[in-house]
């Protein structure tokens, strides 16, 4: 079958070195005889500067080395064209290529995009923003604000900002519609997930999958520092039942629902993370999946 490849690196993610990756690139595609090209990514998400040499050259596959949020830019941009997606894992999280199965290693990450499947894969919008993996508001999206302003990248950066911000972390105040159904909350953060975790095998969402038609709804509700822990704990254990979507807020801990569509009003200007990228804080968070909406080469 003939494939052409454009590879999207992004030089500023993760903490690996970029030089090293694009030689590796260069010499496995080319021991594959697939035609190639590759190109930064860019800062706007804009990738229509691509369009032309897609259709002139008959691209097939687009594969991304970066994080979750360079991920979700370019499949926005340039889903309408019928490409493969993949992914060689560079970011502090990788979340997507996580629940994907993709090894992080580049190497075996490349033997995925020569010879793994693709697979229909889902999407959501969060207003007009489109992601891939997981957004979410107060706790996690604080600690993703702090992270960015970081100069050292990486998990054990990342961890930090999580025990600094522990310690003054404060319940928000939210509303939640769900079709008719309005519902109060106070809560220390919700998660939206397409994917079933933060990244770095970190599971937020035990039963997400990247291809149902749902997202996976995460509140931890406000309650004693030391109960919040053990209800993380839990809910990264599995051990937290997913309810029914005509759910009830009264239920202290965490509420683990599914939608494919859902309102959030946040009423105490709780922060926002997209694919743990820092975000806009909103008045109103409108969510809703977009179902198999791309192809993610995943493996066989």
């Amino acid at each position: 079958m003939h494939r052409h490849i454009i590879y999207i690196i992004n030089p500023i993610s993760g903490t690996r070195t970029k030089k090293d990756l694009q030689q590796l690139i260069e010499k496995r595609t080319t021991e594959a005889n697939i035609p190639f090209q590759v190109f930064p990514s860019v800062a706007s998400g804009d990738y229509s500067f691509l369009y032309p040499i897609i259709e002139e050259e008959q691209v097939t596959d687009v594969v991304i080395a970066g994080g979750d949020g360079t991920v979700s830019q370019v499949v926005n941009s340039l889903m309408p064209f019928k490409v493969n997606f993949g992914i060689i894992p560079c970011g502090s999280g990788n979340g997507l290529a996580y629940a994907a199965k993709i090894p992080k290693q580049p190497a075996k990450a490349l033997d995925v995009i020569f010879s793994g499947t693709p697979m229909p894969t889902d999407g959501f919008y969060i207003n007009d923003h489109f992601a891939c993996m997981l957004c979410g508001l107060g706790f996690d999206a604080k600690v993703a604000h702090d992270f960015a302003e970081q100069t050292k990248r990486g998990l054990t950066t990342y961890v930090k900002q999580v025990v600094k911000n522990f310690f003054s972390a404060k319940p928000y105040q939210f509303e939640l519609q769900l079709g008719k159904t309005i519902l109060q909350a106070d809560a220390f953060f919700i998660s939206i997930a397409n994917s079933n975790q933060f990244g770095n095998n970190f599971t937020i969402a035990p039963k997400a999958s990247l291809s149902d038609g749902l997202l996976d709804i995460v509140i931890v509700t406000n309650q004693g520092k030391m109960s919040l822990l053990f209800q993380v704990f839990k809910q990264i254990r599995g051990k937290n039942k997913l309810l029914a979507e005509a759910v009830t807020i009264d239920k202290k801990g965490v509420i683990y629902f599914q939608t494919d569509k859902l309102v959030i009003r946040n009423l105490s200007q709780a922060p926002l993370h997209i694919d743990g990228d820092p975000a806009e804080t909103p008045d109103e968070v409108c969510i809703e999946v977009k179902k198999r909406c791309f192809q993610l080469i995943q493996p066989s």
